[in-house]
């Protein structure tokens, strides 16, 4: 092998790394990076050479209608779905599906859900950008977390300075937090979330986003 190539495992926790900042990127609050990415073709193009990478292969039939998109019907789209008035059609939160499992109201920060996926991110050195409040058991902000895991992983991210090294995060290392987390939250409530999305969801866009978030999940389980 050359300097230059990747272990096979490597290549694998590389992809994995590309699939989570894509959903990452398709599931928190749209701007006009990813309406561009959407109308243009992009975004499609790199979640199928991606998936493809990662053994599953998308039908041809996936992405269509995804590009008739703009920010204006991104941004209303989204908003019904996750954020609503009062309440979302689709929540990205873990903690409301767990509380909703647990039979009780389900309560932003407070639930022990919510607060457990808060520990596990600080036990990997990471916590609330500066200015934000946002709960950290937000889909997209789980899949964040999960890019960066598989990035240390693959060999292709340092941890930040102040941030534990690979033995110092939960399980020992990067892969085994990856897959830990993978099993006691995002299994938890992921595949039901992206079950509601494609039921819910107006635009070819989300729709798209909810099977490809559920492909990607069930190669992960699988």
């Amino acid at each position: 092998m050359s300097d230059g190539e990747m272990a096979p495992d490597a290549v694998q926790w590389h992809m994995r790394a590309a699939a989570c900042e894509l959903l990452a990127f398709t599931l928190r609050y749209p701007g006009e990076e990813l309406a561009e990415a959407a109308s243009s073709g992009e975004w499609a193009e790199a979640a199928r050479e991606i998936w493809r990478a990662l053994g599953v292969e998308l039908p041809d039939d996936w992405a269509q209608g995804v590009w008739d998109v703009d920010v204006h019907s991104l941004r209303a789209e989204a908003t019904r779905l996750f954020v609503g008035a009062p309440e979302p059609a689709c929540s990205p939160y873990e903690g409301y599906w767990r509380a909703i499992d647990d039979g009780v109201q389900p309560l932003m920060f407070v639930n022990p859900h919510s607060m457990a996926v808060e520990r596990f991110c600080k036990a990997c050195g990471l916590g609330q950008p500066k200015g934000t409040n946002e709960p950290l058991d937000h889909i997209a902000t789980e899949f964040e977390l999960l890019q960066y895991l598989a990035s240390l992983e693959a060999g292709i991210a340092e941890p930040p300075e102040g941030c534990p090294a690979a033995e110092g995060l939960p399980e020992g290392g990067a892969g085994a937090a990856y897959r830990a987390f993978v099993r006691d939250h995002v299994l938890a409530f992921a595949p039901r979330f992206a079950g509601l999305l494609e039921h819910e969801a107006r635009l070819p866009f989300y729709r798209a986003s909810a099977q490809l978030l559920a492909s990607f999940l069930a190669q992960v389980k699988g």
